[in-house]
């Protein structure tokens, strides 16, 4: 938007009903639009892919608030003289509708409360209309509804929601995301490094079939050892508890209803709970080990899993700037290698902004950016092994 288009500062009415200057940002009431169409958008899709029909039916109530938002924000800027450009939906809102209808509602519910948080820290700042400033109230409540849907309802629930508390947010996912960009970045750096020096196809295929083994064995092995150990030290913190709990019950009884009090359970309460917890030995080692250690005996996780978790992840990224290699396309191989590395970049980019929150196009654009740099690097430095070799 040029300067000339820019409308005046808007006038808003204080408390007192006295006039004062506001200083709108109309770009940024834009994006509010978009936004908030957006969520409309994408709260129909959860409540199509989720399995509680109650639930289903709180996400359109949501929706129809989120469509309610986006027309006060279509109104202020009609009435500022700025036309709505045609609406087109975002490309985080379409990955995590992706997201749900392959892994289900549930699973980006938590991705979904981080934004309604945003939402409401963002209304309120600096910039904003105050028609929009008056609708955070109606954010956070979504937030809180949110929050309310992801806590656990049952046994089930509880441990599955523990799990997902103690990785911070669909751990797995992120994991398998960074797990990616290592293998991309890296081989994409070797195998520009050996491009460079100008080696023949045969010896840059070699090189980064090479370093996808070498790199995607080298985590999957670290994985390994790093989850073995972490899972032995809390089976040795687990049996240590089961010793206790045996040869000095009334220690562990006491622990427990010190637990229970730090919660707010009034003492007579809290004693005849860890009484009733204490009268079977099983339940009571897994209350222990969960309120004393905070862990879940039934997910320690698994060494093996985590190492292969490991080894696709890095090597669905290292096969990246290889396949150009094997399709025999001559003198085009490496610029397909860098265009198929390219996107690649810019879709692990994608992905990491679920997780902090920044534009889809930002992080896309931050991770290419990156990943342009190192390649450049080993690519330079490959040629000029190369000219000093004589290759």
């Amino acid at each position: 938007m040029t300067q000339q288009d820019n409308p005046p500062p808007q006038p808003a009415a204080s408390p007192e009903g006295e006039t004062v200057r506001v200083d709108i940002d109309p770009q940024l009431l834009l994006d509010n639009w978009r936004g908030e169409q957006d969520a409309a958008t994408l709260y129909r899709s959860l409540a199509r892919h989720h399995p509680s029909e109650q639930q289903a039916e709180i996400m359109l109530e949501m929706a129809d608030v989120e469509d309610r938002h986006a027309e006060i924000m279509a109104r202020r800027l009609k009435e500022m003289g700025i036309p709505l450009p045609k609406y087109r939906l975002g490309l985080r809102t379409r990955l995590l509708m992706l997201l749900a209808r392959v892994f289900g509602a549930r699973s980006v519910l938590p991705i979904v409360e981080g934004m309604e948080a945003n939402s409401t820290t963002a209304y309120l700042g600096a910039g904003q209309d105050p028609a929009v400033a008056a609708l955070a109230g109606e954010e956070q409540t979504h937030y809180r509804v949110l929050t309310q849907m992801t806590q656990p309802s049952g046994p089930t629930e509880i441990a599955r929601h523990e799990r997902w508390h103690r990785t911070g947010g669909g751990g797995t996912l992120r994991a398998a995301i960074f797990g990616v960009n290592d293998g991309l970045v890296s081989n994409l750096a070797l195998v520009m490094g050996f491009a460079g020096a100008q080696a023949d196809a045969e010896f840059v295929m070699l090189a980064g079939v090479a370093g996808l083994l070498a790199g995607a064995s080298s985590m999957g092995s670290g994985e390994y050892l790093s989850m073995r150990a972490q899972r032995e030290l809390f089976e040795r913190q687990i049996a240590l508890e089961e010793t206790e709990l045996l040869l000095a019950p009334e220690e562990e009884r006491a622990e427990l209803v010190l637990i229970y009090r730090a919660k707010g359970v009034p003492t007579a309460e809290a004693e005849q709970l860890a009484d009733r917890i204490l009268q079977n030995p099983e339940t009571a080692l897994d209350t222990l080990v969960r309120e004393e250690l905070g862990l879940d005996p039934d997910a320690l996780g698994s060494p093996w899993g985590a190492a292969t978790g490991s080894f696709i992840a890095f090597a669905a990224g290292a096969i990246v700037p290889v396949l150009a290699y094997f399709s025999g396309a001559g003198w085009l191989q490496f610029g397909i290698s860098a265009g198929m590395s390219a996107v690649a970049l810019f879709a692990v980019g994608v992905g990491v902004s679920l997780f902090t929150g920044r534009s889809a196009l930002y992080s896309g654009g931050r991770q290419l950016a990156i990943g342009a740099v190192a390649a450049a690097a080993t690519y330079g430095i490959g040629t000029a092994i190369g000219v000093g070799a004589g290759i």
